[in-house]
C-alpha cells in the first residue's frame, strides 16, 4: 500500500470513528451509500470489487465481513460496541494522572455497602467506602476490597457456551425465546427461575412483571451463607418478615449469642463503626460500653469482648432461655448451674441498662434463638430506642432451604421443563442430601447466568456471562432499606450480560438494563425535576428518602417450645471468613488473607478445642504447620480433612467453614481446601450431631503466617509487652495504664544517631488496639493500593508471604478460655531505624519527613535491612512475583488484564529487591501537589493510608506529629501511648495505644 492510500484509509477510519456523535457504528444500508467505503473495498479486493448497492453474493460477503475488522467490529448481532477511543475533545473533569471517585454499591448476601471507586481514564483500580453511606460509612471489608480483582479476572467467563461449547447471545435468546413461548401457552407451568437473595427494588419489580405474564411459574432463591434464620426467627416472633436494625452507638451494654456482629453479615461495618465509637478511651472521655459474648468459635466480635463463654452452639439456646427467664420473658427456663452465676450478673447488668442495651443473635443461630434475642429486647425496652424493624430489605424473602427442597423435587419427578439460574452455584453449594446436580439434570432446558464457567455451568446446556458489580446498572438496599444506584465504571470486559437484561427479555420489555433502572426510578422519585434528582442519587451514592420507614413490632407473648438437644458432638458450618461461601475462592488476595483467628491461608481445616483434639486421638497443638488428617462420617457421607486446635474453641464442638475445595473455581481456586458441602444437609444446615471421627495416621502440611500465638502480657521490668492491656478502672486511676519503666527511659535517650529537627512534616501512624478485630480489612486495602503480589501456599509455608501489613493475633492465659489480642505490624518508620545504616548501597533511607523510603532500583538485595529489622515487617522478592510468566514457576496472579488493576502511583517491584509498608507516600506526595497550589499546609485528615481507609472501628490514625492539632498527635500525647520494642531504642513512628475491657466487677475474672 502506497503511503497516499495508507493516508485515505486513516482518513476513512477517522471519518468512521470521530464522525456523528463520536461512534463507529453504521449499518451496511449508511455504508452502502459511502463513496469511501466503496473506494476502500476497491483498494483492498480490485479484481472483484463491487459496492454493496450492487449486491452481494455470499462470497463477497464474507471478504467485506473480513475487511470490516480494520473498521472495528462491524460484526456486531446484538449491540452496538462502546469503544475506547482517544479524546477529541479532553472533557474538563479527567485530567491524566489524576483520578475521579464514583460512588456505587457492592452487594453479598442480600445487603448491600455503598463505596467509592477510584477511576484513573476510566479504568477502575480501587475500592473506598461511601462515607456518606449508612452501611460503609467510609469503611470497607477485606470482600469490598479484593472486588477490584475479581473484575479483572481473566478466569470470569468470557463467551456464551452451549454444551460446553462457544455459542452467541443471539443463539441463547433464539433458544430461550421457543422455551417461553411453549411456557407462556401453559400459564408458565414447568418454568423455574433460581436466584441468590434479591435486594435490588428494580430487579425484585422485574420478577413480579414475569411473574404476572406466567402466573403458575416459581421463583426460587437460595443463600448458602444467608440471612434465612435471621428472617424466619422474625417471622416466629412477629408473625411475619421483618429487618431488624441495631444502633450499637445507643447501647451502654451489648449480649451477643453466637454471633460476630462486628466483622460478618448484614450492616456490619456500620455496626463496627458504631460499637467501637464507644470504645474510644481518652483523657476526656473515660466510659465505654461493655460487651458479653458466648460463642463456640473464637470471633473477632469475641476477641473484644469484655467476657467471653466458650460453649457449644447448640446451647446457645438454652442460655438465652435462662437470660429470658432472668429477665421475666415467659418461656424461659432456669440455667444450668455452671451457668446460673455469669446469667444472673448479665441480667442483671441488663436490667440496670433498659433502653439502652442489645440482645443480638448470629445469624447462623437457628431461627428460635433469633426470637429470644427479640422477645428479650422487647421486654428490656430496647425496641425503639436501640432496635428498630423494618420492612424486609430482601425482595419476596421466603424460607430458603425449603425452597430448595422443594425445587429438588419437582426436578426430580419430572415437573420442571426450564430452570433458569441466576448467580449463585447450587450443584456445589446446595445441600447435599438434595442432590441437585442429579435433579438438574433431568430439566429438559437448563440455563445459568454466572461469572464463572463453574460446577453449575458445567451441567447447563447454556452459560450466559454475567456482569461484574463494576460492569453494570442495578440499584441495591443496605441494611437499613437505603437504596444506592449501582453503576458501571467500565463496559463489560467480557461481554457479560447482566440479571435485568436477561429479565427484560424474558418478559418483552426493555432489555438495557440503564433504561430498565430509570424507568423504575422515575415511577418512584416523586420530583418535579427527576434528572436532578438522579443525578443526586448517582453522586451521593444513595437515593435520598430511600431509608425504610420504622414499623412498630411486638414480640409474641410466649417462646415457642425448646429444641432437642442431643448432647455430645456438634458440628458447626460457617461460610470461610476469606472467601465466604466460595464465590471468592478464585480471588488469590482472599486466598493467601490469613484467617483471623487461626493465620491459616489457601486452606481449611476443621478447628477444635484441645480437649476435643485429644479426645479425638488428633494431638493437642499444631506443630510448624503440619495437621493430622481425619476422617468425618455423617449421616452417611464422609469428609477428609485436616484437624487445627484453637484455644477457646468450646469443647464437643467442631466448626466447619464451608466454600474451599471447588472443582471449577479458576486457576487460582480449584481444588485448594476441602469440601465441607459435601456433608452439609438441609435439615442441618448450621448444626449437626451424630458424627463419627477417623484418625488417617496421616498429615497435611497447612500454610500458617503465624505459628506462635500464645504469649503472657505482663508490666514487670524488663518484659517486652508486645501488647499492653488494662481496664477502664485502671485507666481511671492511671491513663498511663502500663507506666514506662525508669530503665526504658535512660536507654530511650541513648543514641549515637545525630539529632534532627523536623521544621516541615513529621508523618505518624497511631494505633488503638482497643478498636481492632483482626478483620483483616487493611491488609488487603494495602494490597490494593500497593500493588503488593500474592506468593502462593509453597511461598507461604516457608514463610515468605509479602503483606506490608499483617496482623498478630495473640492468646493469653488458659487455652479453655484464654484472652485474645489483635495488633496490625507494618513498618514502624523508626527515627532510629537499624534497617538504614547496615544497607551497603543506602537503598533505604530517611526522608526529611520522617518516612523510612525504599529506592527500589538501588536495593541488590543483601537482605541486611530485613535482618536487622526487629519487627520483621520487610518483604523480599525471592520471585518475580508480579510477572506474569515465570521460569519455572507459575504466577499466582497472571494475565495482561491484571495491568490495568495496578495503581499507576505506585512501582511495581521486580525479583531481587527489598520492599515495605511506605506509609502510601504516594498519597502524601499527592495531597502536597494539591496544597502547593493553594499555597498552604497539608490540612489534617487529608492523607488518609489505605489501611486507614478500609478501617472501620478507626482504630488507625495517620498525620503530621508537627500538626498539634491532629488527630494522631492528640493520641500520641495521651500517657498511655507506647511504642514496640522501645528498649532497643529504635524510637519508632508507629506508635500503639492499650487494650482496655470494661469488665462486670460481679464477674470473677477467668
Amino acid at each position: 500500500m502506497s503511503k497516499q492510500e495508507h493516508l485515505d484509509l486513516a482518513s476513512f477510519r477517522a471519518r468512521l470513528e470521530h464522525g456523528d456523535e463520536n461512534r463507529f457504528w453504521r449499518s451496511l444500508e449508511e455504508l452502502s451509500n459511502d463513496e469511501a467505503f466503496d473506494e476502500f473495498v476497491k483498494k483492498e479486493f480490485p479484481h472483484e470489487s463491487q459496492t454493496l448497492g450492487e449486491g452481494v453474493d455470499r462470497r463477497d460477503f464474507l471478504k467485506l465481513m473480513s475487511a470490516s475488522l480494520a473498521l472495528g467490529g462491524l460484526t456486531a448481532c446484538t449491540r452496538p460496541l462502546q469503544q475506547i477511543l482517544p479524546y477529541v475533545r479532553q472533557p474538563e473533569d479527567v485530567i491524566p494522572g489524576k483520578p475521579l471517585f464514583f460512588a456505587t454499591a457492592m452487594s453479598l448476601a442480600g445487603s448491600s455497602a455503598g463505596v467509592l471507586v477510584e477511576s484513573h481514564l476510566n479504568r477502575p483500580t480501587r475500592i473506598e467506602g461511601n462515607p456518606d453511606h449508612p452501611s460503609s460509612m467510609g469503611a470497607t471489608d477485606a470482600f469490598m476490597q479484593a472486588s477490584i480483582l475479581s473484575l479483572y479476572d481473566p478466569d470470569r467467563s468470557q463467551t456464551v457456551r452451549y454444551i460446553g461449547d462457544p455459542a452467541t447471545y443471539g443463539d441463547f435468546l433464539g433458544a430461550l425465546s421457543q422455551v417461553l413461548v411453549q411456557l407462556r401457552s401453559k400459564g408458565g407451568a414447568g418454568l423455574r427461575i433460581l436466584t441468590e437473595s434479591i435486594n435490588s427494588p428494580t430487579l425484585g419489580n422485574q420478577f413480579q412483571t414475569l411473574l404476572s405474564q406466567y402466573p403458575k411459574a416459581v421463583w426460587h432463591q437460595y443463600e448458602a451463607a444467608g440471612r434465612e434464620n435471621v428472617l424466619e426467627g422474625t417471622r416466629l416472633a412477629f408473625g411475619a418478615y421483618v429487618n431488624p436494625v441495631y444502633q450499637f452507638d445507643k447501647a451502654d451494654v451489648v449480649v451477643s449469642l453466637d454471633g460476630d456482629f462486628l466483622t460478618q453479615g448484614s450492616g456490619h461495618l456500620r455496626y463496627a463503626r458504631d460499637f467501637m465509637g464507644r470504645r474510644k478511651v481518652r483523657l476526656d472521655k473515660q466510659e465505654m460500653n461493655r460487651l458479653y459474648v458466648v460463642e463456640s468459635m473464637l470471633t473477632g466480635t469475641g476477641s473484644v469482648a469484655d467476657h467471653r463463654l466458650p460453649m457449644r452452639s447448640a446451647d446457645v439456646e438454652s442460655f438465652a432461655r435462662a437470660l429470658a427467664a432472668q429477665l421475666g420473658v415467659s418461656g424461659g427456663a432456669p440455667p444450668s448451674s455452671s451457668q446460673a452465676d455469669f446469667v444472673a450478673a448479665v441480667a442483671r447488668d441488663l436490667q440496670a441498662h433498659r433502653g439502652k442495651s442489645i440482645v443480638v443473635a448470629g445469624e447462623h443461630q437457628p431461627p428460635v434463638v433469633h426470637a429470644i434475642a427479640f422477645a428479650i429486647n422487647g421486654a428490656l425496652g430496647n425496641a425503639g430506642s436501640t432496635v428498630y424493624y423494618t420492612d424486609p430489605i430482601e425482595e419476596s424473602p421466603i424460607p430458603q432451604t425449603e425452597s430448595m427442597r422443594q425445587l429438588a423435587h419437582d426436578m426430580e419427578t419430572g415437573a420442571v421443563e426450564a430452570l433458569i439460574i441466576i448467580g449463585g452455584n447450587p450443584v456445589f453449594a446446595a445441600p447435599a442430601d438434595l442432590n441437585f446436580a442429579h435433579g438438574l439434570e433431568r430439566v429438559p432446558f437448563r440455563a445459568h447466568l454466572s461469572h464463572y464457567y463453574d460446577e453449575t455451568s458445567a451441567l447447563c446446556q447454556w452459560h450466559v456471562p454475567r456482569t461484574h458489580y463494576l460492569e453494570e446498572w442495578s440499584d441495591a438496599r443496605a441494611h437499613d432499606g437505603t437504596v444506592s444506584i449501582v453503576q458501571p465504571l467500565i463496559a463489560p470486559l467480557y461481554g457479560g450480560r447482566s440479571a435485568h437484561e436477561l429479565l427484560g427479555v424474558m418478559t418483552g420489555e426493555a432489555n438495557e438494563a440503564y433504561e430498565v433502572l430509570r424507568g423504575y426510578w422515575r415511577s418512584k422519585l416523586q420530583s418535579l425535576d427527576f434528572e436532578k434528582s438522579w443525578r443526586k442519587a448517582l453522586n451521593d451514592g444513595v437515593v435520598a428518602g430511600s431509608t425504610l420507614p420504622v414499623k412498630a413490632m411486638a414480640a409474641g407473648g410466649t417462646l415457642p417450645p425448646p429444641t432437642q438437644n442431643p448432647g455430645g458432638l456438634e458440628l458447626v458450618f460457617k461460610s470461610d471468613p476469606t472467601i465466604f461461601d466460595g464465590r471468592f475462592a478464585n480471588n488469590a488476595w482472599l486466598e493467601e488473607l490469613p484467617h483471623p483467628m487461626t493465620k491459616l491461608t489457601w486452606d481449611n481445616a476443621a478447628l477444635v478445642s484441645p480437649r476435643t483434639a485429644a479426645k479425638l486421638e488428633m494431638g493437642t497443638e499444631n506443630y510448624n504447620g503440619v495437621s493430622p488428617l481425619a476422617e468425618i462420617s455423617y449421616k452417611g457421607r464422609t469428609l477428609q480433612i485436616p484437624i487445627w486446635v484453637v484455644p477457646g474453641h468450646a469443647d464437643d464442638s467442631v466448626t466447619l467453614h464451608f466454600g474451599r475445595g471447588r472443582t471449577r473455581a479458576g486457576n487460582v481456586g480449584t481444588a485448594k481446601g476441602f469440601n465441607v458441602y459435601a456433608i452439609r444437609t438441609s435439615d442441618a444446615p448450621s448444626l449437626g450431631f451424630g458424627a463419627a471421627f477417623g484418625n488417617l495416621k496421616e498429615t497435611r502440611q497447612l500454610a500458617c503466617t503465624q505459628l506462635h500465638q500464645s504469649i503472657d502480657v505482663k508490666t514487670l521490668r524488663g518484659e517486652r509487652d508486645i501488647i499492653r492491656v488494662g481496664t477502664i478502672e485502671q485507666f481511671r486511676r492511671d491513663p498511663s495504664v502500663v507506666p514506662e519503666t525508669e530503665e526504658n527511659k535512660v536507654r530511650s535517650k541513648e543514641t549515637f544517631y545525630p539529632p534532627f529537627k523536623y521544621e516541615g512534616y513529621a508523618w505518624g501512624m497511631s494505633i488503638d488496639t482497643n478498636l481492632c478485630t483482626g478483620c483483616g480489612g487493611c491488609v488487603i486495602a494495602c494490597q490494593s493500593e500497593n500493588n503488593i503480589p500474592v506468593v502462593g501456599k509453597d511461598q507461604v509455608i516457608i514463610g515468605r508471604a509479602m503483606h506490608w501489613l499483617r496482623i498478630d493475633h495473640y492468646y493469653r492465659g488458659r487455652p479453655e478460655n484464654p484472652e485474645s489480642y489483635h495488633i496490625p505490624i507494618l513498618c514502624m518508620h523508626c527515627e532510629n531505624a537499624p534497617c538504614e545504616p547496615v544497607c551497603p548501597v543506602e537503598a533505604t533511607s530517611h526522608s526529611p519527613e520522617g518516612i523510612n523510603e525504599m529506592t527500589y532500583n538501588r536495593c541488590v538485595g543483601t537482605k541486611y535491612c530485613a535482618n536487622n529489622c526487629p519487627y520483621k515487617v520487610r518483604r523480599f522478592n525471592w520471585y518475580s512475583y508480579s510477572e506474569y510468566d515465570i521460569p519455572g514457576r507459575q504466577a499466582i496472579i497472571k494475565g495482561e488484564s491484571f495491568k490495568a488493576m495496578r495503581n499507576p502511583n505506585v512501582t511495581v517491584r521486580s525479583r531481587g529487591v527489598m520492599e515495605k509498608c511506605s506509609y502510601c507516600v504516594q498519597r502524601v506526595n499527592a495531597a502536597r501537589q494539591e496544597a502547593e497550589k493553594g499555597d498552604r499546609r497539608i490540612r489534617d485528615g487529608e492523607v488518609v493510608t489505605a489501611c486507614q481507609s478500609a478501617c472501620p472501628g478507626e482504630a488507625i490514625v495517620f498525620g503530621d506529629i508537627n500538626d498539634k492539632t491532629s488527630r494522631v498527635a492528640a493520641r500520641k500525647a495521651q500517657p498511655a501511648n507506647y511504642g514496640l520494642l522501645t528498649e532497643l531504642n529504635t524510637q519508632p513512628r508507629t506508635t500503639y495505644l492499650p487494650t482496655l475491657k470494661n469488665p462486670n466487677p460481679e464477674i470473677k475474672a477467668g
